[in-house]
């Protein structure tokens, strides 16, 4: 969702039966008559005819909508701000963790179904916005987050309990798990392995082209505009969800506390995040057994999602000024283990993250990753980059000439793209969809045989796609909507004293969008030394059979099949908007909020 439609800007509420909820102001006409004048009356020439301005409705207003943005979805986003943060932190008392030999174990005096466990993920878009905001690196800005969150000088210093976020989480761990997963996926489409252990029945691999699936703005389109997109959606959770996931199972088993009272805080670039955390595929309906649920009520993985702008106001609303934290690692103290050594070694010991780079991409490199595990698969390969128009760009693998025996082109052994924005993907959907017959207006190419012809996604050069990253912002996920803005910086803000809005240039804007790049760019893992030298493809290769060891030890620990921990899935949604016969349209909203699902 784009920033128009944060949480602060939704006022005006309405039933889902309107056509479109963006207000037109009506001016007053010229000439209007006095209200004392009631009776005035004037001839026609003296009125003067003027025409209201257009209503501009672009795409980003639109995003979350089932033909517009339902009065369900405003709820669910006005639910999950900062306010709901510390609502939370202060309506609740803190379930408290004792140690002993095996770690942290909960105290035995907490009251029964009203304690929380407060746990936060913090994506790495959010430190490189805070990072260029506050002119530090973005390790800082990682040690400031955990300072304020579970410090002794941030959350922890107010509120009526005192309450703080026990463990706090980078989902960068989960994207990896993502990463080695999507490779799988790509692969089995492909026929280049068999299929993994998350595979299963219940879950079919995606048709080919597989479109990537961890942008909620991009799902919501595709669900409630293009569905017939919805059978190329990649199966796996984002690493947003998949975070909630791995939080909620392990902390309940390893604690022994019901999922209910485990409070997951996600911190974002992006405010479709909130709409994802609220859809009812990712509860614990998804995962836990029928038996063993205490609740009726669904248990979100991720019970709010805040933005990096939001961050800022949360920490403004308790008295806290983010750069006064110390930019240092925080004690042990402060810092406690999971109560399993393996759990806590996957979480919190030095790894060896997939490094970001221009390459990669500023979305988690989902395709980047395909393409270099493909590439390591395929010895003398070469990787071809065709750049297209603006945040549009192909790729090719290409074998090697030794194995082609001739001088013609060989035939690429992956093809893949990245598109981000709204009017790339509407020229990346049209590609996708279904022919119509020349003159049959409505109908479907009729099926040749017995089976439908395969519908191929092709670029502008007729190169199929084997894969797509697909994203909504422009420039990719460090321009969500939700990342703080150069207007909300020191340097944006009015020089003159005066109230005057600053409207930063074309220029300005790029330039302050490259600053929060090069901050993501710069991420590096606690592991890396001057010293130590390994090339990327082995430590990849190395990092991802540590995850695939860890996301079995996981399944076995829940006693629960990995494909029902590590896939979600989709829907068509129809639109309900211009529908008549509809009952109360007041108790249908409340219905809807309360629903987890929102009207997805």
């Amino acid at each position: 969702m784009s920033a128009i439609l944060s949480a602060d800007d939704l006022n005006d509420f309405i039933s889902p039966g309107v056509a479109c909820i963006k207000p037109v102001e009506t001016l007053p006409q010229k000439g209007q008559s006095h209200p004392e004048d009631p009776y005035q009356v004037t001839t026609e020439d003296k009125v003067q005819h003027e025409n209201p301005p257009p209503a501009q409705i672009s795409l980003t207003d639109c995003l979350a909508c089932s033909g517009c943005v339902t009065s369900a979805e405003a709820v669910l986003i006005s639910l999950q701000s900062h306010s709901e943060v510390l609502n939370t932190l202060d309506a609740y008392p803190g379930i408290s963790l004792t140690r002993d030999s095996n770690g942290i174990v909960v105290g035995s005096e907490n009251p029964s179904g009203e304690g929380k466990i407060f746990v936060a993920s913090v994506s790495p878009q959010v430190r490189a916005s805070l990072a260029a905001t506050y002119g530090i690196t973005e390790q800082e800005a990682s040690h400031m987050i955990d300072q304020f969150l579970r410090g002794p000088h941030g959350l922890r210093n107010g509120g009526a309990h005192g309450n703080c976020f026990t463990w706090v989480v980078d989902t960068n761990i989960m994207r990896e798990v993502v990463l080695a997963l999507t490779a799988d996926e790509v692969m089995e489409m492909k026929h280049l392995r068999e299929p993994s252990a998350a595979s299963d029945s219940s879950s079919p691999i995606p048709q080919r082209p597989i479109l990537s699936s961890a942008c909620p703005g991009w799902i919501c389109y595709a669900e409630k505009s293009k569905p017939f997109t919805i059978p190329h959606l990649s199966r796996l959770k984002s690493p947003q969800a998949l975070t909630g996931t791995f939080l909620k199972t392990i902390l309940s088993k390893v604690l022994g506390v019901p999922p209910s009272q485990i409070w997951h805080l996600a911190i974002m670039p992006c405010f479709d995040k909130k709409l994802e955390a609220s859809r009812e595929e990712l509860t614990d309906v998804s995962w836990q057994p029928l038996e063993n649920r205490k609740s009726s009520t669904p248990i979100r993985d991720v019970d709010c999602v805040i933005t990096s702008r939001e961050l800022l106001t949360l920490a403004s609303s308790r008295g806290v000024y983010l750069p006064d934290l110390p930019l240092r690692a925080l004690s042990p103290s402060y810092a406690p283990h999971i109560p399993d050594q393996i759990l806590d070694s996957f979480f919190f010991s030095n790894r060896c993250p997939s490094r970001q780079t221009a390459e990669s991409g500023t979305s988690g490199g989902y395709l980047y990753h395909v393409l270099a595990a493909l590439h390591s698969r395929n010895p003398g390969s070469k990787i071809v980059i065709k750049p297209g128009r603006h945040d549009v760009v192909e790729y090719e693998l290409l074998p090697s000439k030794t194995s082609t025996g001739n001088d013609e082109k060989p035939k690429p052994i992956f093809t893949a793209a990245r598109y981000y924005g709204f009017k790339n993907i509407q020229n990346l959907v049209r590609k996708l969809e279904p022919k119509r017959m020349p003159g049959l207006l409505g109908r479907k190419m009729p099926a040749t045989g017995s089976r439908r012809q395969p519908i191929s996604l092709t670029s502008s050069k007729g190169a199929d796609y084997d894969y797509v990253e697909v994203m909504a912002c422009p420039g990719g996920c460090t321009n969500g909507g939700g990342q703080i803005r150069i207007e909300d910086t020191l340097k944006g803000a009015p020089q003159d004293g005066s109230d005057t809005a600053y409207k930063p240039s074309s220029e300005e804007k790029r330039a302050w969008l490259k600053t929060v790049d090069e901050a993501y760019f710069s991420a590096e893992s606690d592991s890396d030394t001057d010293g130590e030298h390994q090339s990327v493809e082995s430590s990849l290769t190395e990092a991802e059979e540590k995850n695939r060891v860890i996301m079995q030890y996981w399944s076995r620990l829940m006693d629960v099949p990995l494909s029902k921990l590590v896939y979600t899935t989709y829907r068509k949604v129809e639109s309900d908007v211009g529908k008549t016969n509809k009952s109360n349209d007041t108790a249908r909203v409340v219905e809807l909020a309360g629903k987890i699902g929102g009207g997805w």
